[in-house]
């Protein structure tokens, strides 16, 4: 079952979303196995050999009629990143698209405290948003067939974290040294949909140093629990 609640991403309209998911969970409805929120709907998986899908529809609709503005357990988080060097290989073509210095776009990029709208494309892969309209980019032209793993990227007024190292066509602007995702881990995956994420830019010897913290379980991420 999907509930929609618009077209396009905004952040009232996956708040939205957040606060119906955690109406859902705290119900403990039966059968349902999953929920899975994206920028504008959530999807509830549930096993039809224990609710149906009218009594389901039911419990939801009641639930949307008096849905509380609480999202549940959020968590606020100030992430390293480095948008120096070879850690943000496409610094310079993005600040010339934008009309903007280099030192703009990092100060731009780190004044905006990000929501992180849904989880998707790979483990622990945060989509963010939303930038100002100066950050409204298209995709790359060609996407690279590497992307290092812990790339922040941007396009369309969006900031990505890439997880693992894959295939990507988002632009580069630079790299944090923390993890978002650790198979390691007590928990694997950092960040949750309804967080919040701001940036804090660092220097090419602080990613390295703080990089080799992060390897060796000694480094503490900056983070609190929001208040509603």
């Amino acid at each position: 079952m999907v509930v929609q609640f618009g077209e396009v991403v905004d952040r009232e309209v996956n708040r939205r979303v957040a606060r119906l998911e955690a109406a859902v969970r705290s119900q403990d409805l039966a059968g349902i196995v999953d929920l899975v929120p994206t920028f504008r709907s959530l999807m509830i998986h549930y096993d039809p050999l224990v609710t149906g899908q009218e009594d389901l529809c039911s419990a939801v609709t009641e639930l949307l009629r008096h849905t509380p503005d609480v999202e549940g357990h959020r968590r606020f988080w100030r992430i390293p990143v480095c948008y120096e060097g070879d850690q943000a290989p496409d610094m310079t073509q993005v600040s010339a698209e934008m009309g903007m210095s280099p030192a703009e776009v990092i100060e731009g990029h780190a004044a905006t405290v990000f929501d992180v709208f849904m989880m998707g494309f790979l483990p622990g892969f945060p989509y963010l948003g939303i930038l100002p309209e100066a950050f409204d980019l298209p995709r790359r032209r060609e996407p690279r067939v590497k992307v290092p793993a812990r790339s922040i990227s941007v396009a369309g007024r969006q900031t990505t974290v890439y997880t693992l190292e894959c295939p990507g066509g988002w632009h580069l602007i630079g790299r944090t040294p923390v993890d978002f995702y650790d198979g390691d881990r007590e928990d694997p995956i950092l960040v949750a949909a309804g967080d919040q994420i701001q940036f804090t830019p660092i220097s090419e010897p602080e990613y390295h140093e703080t990089r080799r913290a992060v390897e060796q379980r000694t480094y503490e991420i900056d983070q609190a629990v929001i208040d509603e």
